[in-house]
């Protein structure tokens, strides 16, 4: 490759980088500077994908301890009935249960998302459709619930929220912090199960891309 080529990979990383921990769309903004640069083409789904897995490795490194301390009582919760009352082992199986959406939406419509679905129209009109309504939700949230309170049928709402990520424009963390406030739950705990339901779907897809290619 070009020294060109490697030098726009390098920008829309950055871009990537400093967009994935905000409430708007990575992907969105990676669509829309593709074709304003020399090459001119869409990065693609799978470019998009695959170095979301270095921004994914920043989360891991912050929650380190968390996510072990959840892991182990996750698989404590598998042979030992008496964890399964665990609060740690609980959030294991709620990001499970959040992340069977994305899980199965991004297999079931892979081809839409690759192709039709990364028309610059539907990007834009969805940056500022789920932009509204982040603003939205913000105002009329209680902002009362914690994750504790975090019901199985929550997780899967916060999870059908997160597929909607599977569209360019729509933001995963946003649209799931979206969610959370329309539900009741707090900025933070909304942002913190936003970012742990992030790690299993995020990284699966960067890898699988990064398998195929």
């Amino acid at each position: 490759m070009s020294a060109t080529v490697w030098a726009e990979a390098a920008f829309l990383g950055l871009v990537q980088g400093l967009t994935e921990f905000l409430p708007v769309s990575s992907s969105a903004h990676l669509r829309i500077l593709g074709p304003l640069l020399p090459s001119g083409g869409d990065p693609g789904a799978a470019f998009t994908a695959i170095t979301q897995i270095g921004t994914e490795a920043a989360v891991l490194i912050y929650f380190r301890k968390d996510l072990l301390r959840i892991l182990q009582a996750w698989w404590k919760s598998l042979t030992q009935p008496e964890w399964r009352r665990d609060p740690d082992a609980r959030m294991g199986w709620l990001i499970l249960i959040g992340t069977l959406p994305i899980a199965l939406l991004g297999l079931a419509f892979k081809d839409a998302i690759e192709g039709t679905l990364r028309n610059l129209v539907i990007t834009a009109v969805m940056l500022i459709v789920f932009g509204v309504i982040l603003a939205m939700a913000d105002r009329v949230g209680t902002k009362q619930r914690t994750l504790k309170e975090l019901s199985w049928g929550h997780g899967l709402m916060f999870g059908l929220a997160q597929a909607m990520a599977l569209i360019p424009g729509v933001s995963r963390s946003g649209g799931t912090i979206t969610a959370g406030l329309l539900m009741g739950y707090t900025r933070e705990a909304a942002a913190r199960y936003s970012f742990l339901l992030a790690i299993p779907a995020v990284m699966a897809s960067g890898f699988y891309q990064l398998y195929r290619s």
